[in-house]
């Protein structure tokens, strides 16, 4: 089945590139041009990814992935300005799984886009792998990428999600934070281990209690990060 992809962003030969380019690849693709009508079809259409530009008219990209966030755990590739570390940082924040700098080669974006969707897809070998992990109270079900703690499913984008299960499925090996990065983002990914602190905040908020007093997740100081059994 054909990857479906909607392309946010206001500057129309950007878009028309884009769409172009992965249509050539055999993909379908929406666009939109503002973010009341980006947020719009991502609430009437199921996709495999979402480019979001972060300057939109009506309502802003980061605007526009905290309330997606609210109801899918789609991935969300954030465009940013070159060089514009804390609209990154933002962007994580709110939710998105990655970014991609503008102005970029449209082969470079394809193969980030590839290499992302790869990362973020089902694993095809689900059935030769425990399906369901549970940890005391905490539940996940691998094979339809759902976390749940005291039977109450958490909503965790894809990423959040993919730094869980490596750690839940490691308990008490610690992982530093580059070696985070390289397993969960892949060896390609351009950003900094501050990617990796943004996401373990956010799921820590999500998954712990009192954060600041993490049940789950902890921080060997000076080392990085591991699951508590």
């Amino acid at each position: 089945m054909a990857k479906k992809v909607l392309v946010v962003d206001d500057e129309k030969l950007i878009v028309k590139g884009i769409r172009f380019s992965l249509e050539q690849d055999g993909m379908q693709v929406d666009c939109a041009y503002d973010g009341e009508e980006g947020l719009q079809c991502a609430k009437n259409n199921h996709y495999d990814m979402i480019l979001l530009d972060i300057m939109l008219p009506k309502l802003t990209g980061f605007e526009v992935c905290q309330q997606i966030r609210e109801f899918s755990d789609v991935p969300i590739v954030m465009l940013t300005a070159k060089g514009d570390d804390m609209d990154k940082i933002l962007g994580l924040e709110y939710g998105a799984d990655d970014y991609i700098t503008k102005p970029f080669n449209i082969l470079e974006m394809k193969a980030r886009i590839k290499a992302i969707m790869r990362r973020t897809a089902p694993r095809e070998n689900a059935n030769e792998r425990a399906r369901i992990i549970e940890s005391g109270d905490m539940r996940l079900d691998r094979e339809n990428r759902r976390a749940y703690i005291c039977e109450k499913e958490v909503n965790l984008t894809a990423k959040e999600f993919e730094v869980l299960e490596l750690l839940v499925c490691n308990p008490d090996k610690v992982y530093s934070r580059e070696n985070l990065l390289k397993l969960v983002w892949g060896s390609d990914y351009p950003g900094d281990v501050r990617t990796v602190d943004v996401h373990i905040r956010r799921l820590r908020e999500k998954i712990e209690k009192n954060p600041g007093e993490p049940k789950y997740v902890h921080t060997k100081w000076g080392v990085g990060y591991f699951y508590k059994q």
